[in-house]
């Protein structure tokens, strides 16, 4: 039996990550010790920023946002067993299909703007992803290097759309027009005021966020309570044996990666319509590799998903007042980010089998 067969559903999500991140911090620890500055204060100063005030909150939200639409788009592939790396470049146009939409559309209403903003982005990215899907299940094309190349692929053609086509005339900046005002949407501090709650104005978190939530609720029953969900499920466990049961390899292939790719592409919402209100070439900021590093330490799981998608907000936001107000080095905020992923992923299995054998003692003693 395997490891992660002696491990409890509910370990599997938040134990198992939760060491992991523990070592990680603990060896960012020492490295922040050894250049001289106190691993207590940085962690204080941390917290405090991303945690301690409803501007830190609001930031850590807001980042933490974009990771869940990138989480789930890498965790609902991987059920699959697909490799979708190309979350950044199906974010990227996404990002496209709700500029035009918000531009060429004359939207009444935020409400309205939103749900076309959604449409827009999540068919664009559906779409993106579609092709190495395609070319995955019909001409054998490996996922991994079809998913690479449509990244850079997706900047090239968005740099050629900001330039030469969406660029207002007499300007210089590669940037679509300013959206219509109708279309901005409400911020979380006009969320919370209808409930008297006080909250910053300045984040940049929107509704989106409680999009981003919905989904990962959307996601669970997809994947746990659809016959589709299962298809995919049972495909990404044994494919010849979800091909003996009926099950087509192509057709889930296919299935899974538009699925993958429009929850990466309803990203932009967030960062396109919510935050910006126009489109920019670097809209997305990363979000779409995160997005794999938040898929592995959330365990596919869109419940793991959601907590590693905070997690990684926090290292945002928190890793930026560090490099604010102390003399660590921003390159060092990046490696403890990178100890984060090399623990939750590569070193896996360091931590989870001694939690496997501690689980399988508890067992033995209990009978």
């Amino acid at each position: 039996m395997s490891a992660k067969g002696r491990i409890p559903d509910w370990a599997d999500v938040t134990l198992v990550p939760l060491v992991s991140v523990a070592l990680a911090f603990m060896i960012s620890a020492i490295l922040i010790w050894a250049i001289g500055e106190s691993p207590w204060e940085a962690v204080k100063l941390m917290v405090e920023g991303a945690f301690g005030s409803s501007y830190g909150w609001g930031y850590t939200l807001y980042y933490a946002t974009n990771f869940m639409f990138t989480g789930l788009a890498v965790s609902v592939a991987f059920q699959a067993r697909l490799f979708n790396i190309g979350g950044e470049g199906q974010a990227l146009v996404g990002g496209l299909g709700v500029a035009l939409v918000c531009l060429y559309i004359p939207w009444p209403h935020w409400t309205l703007a939103l749900v076309g903003a959604m449409l827009g982005g999540a068919v664009f990215g559906a779409l993106w992803a579609l092709i190495p899907g395609w070319l995955q299940a019909k001409r054998g094309s490996h996922i991994v290097i079809t998913t690479i190349m449509f990244n850079f692929i997706a900047a090239s053609l968005l740099g050629y759309m900001l330039v030469n086509v969406l660029r207002p005339q007499g300007t210089q900046d590669p940037s679509s027009p300013r959206f219509p005002p109708e279309t901005a949407l409400p911020s979380l501090h006009e969320i919370l005021a209808l409930v008297g709650i006080p909250f910053s104005r300045v984040p940049p978190v929107n509704i989106s966020l409680l999009i981003a939530v919905a989904m990962c609720f959307v996601v669970w029953y997809l994947l746990w309570r659809t016959r589709l969900g299962y298809q995919i499920r049972a495909f990404g466990e044994s494919e010849p044996a979800a091909e003996y049961a009926g099950i087509s390899p192509a057709r889930i292939t296919i299935y899974a990666m538009l699925i993958s790719g429009a929850l990466a592409g309803l990203m932009a919402v967030n960062s396109v319509l919510g935050e910006q209100q126009r489109l920019v070439l670097n809209a997305v900021e990363g979000a779409g590799f995160i997005g794999i590093a938040v898929a592995l330490m959330g365990r596919n799981h869109p419940f793991g998903v959601f907590l590693a998608a905070i997690l990684f907000g926090f290292l945002y936001q928190g890793g930026a007042e560090l490099a604010l107000w102390t003399g660590i080095p921003r390159e060092l905020i990046v490696v403890i980010q990178a100890l984060v992923i090399l623990f939750t992923g590569a070193l896996d299995n360091m931590v989870r089998i001694p939690i496997a054998r501690l689980f399988a003692q508890a067992r033995a003693r209990g009978r």
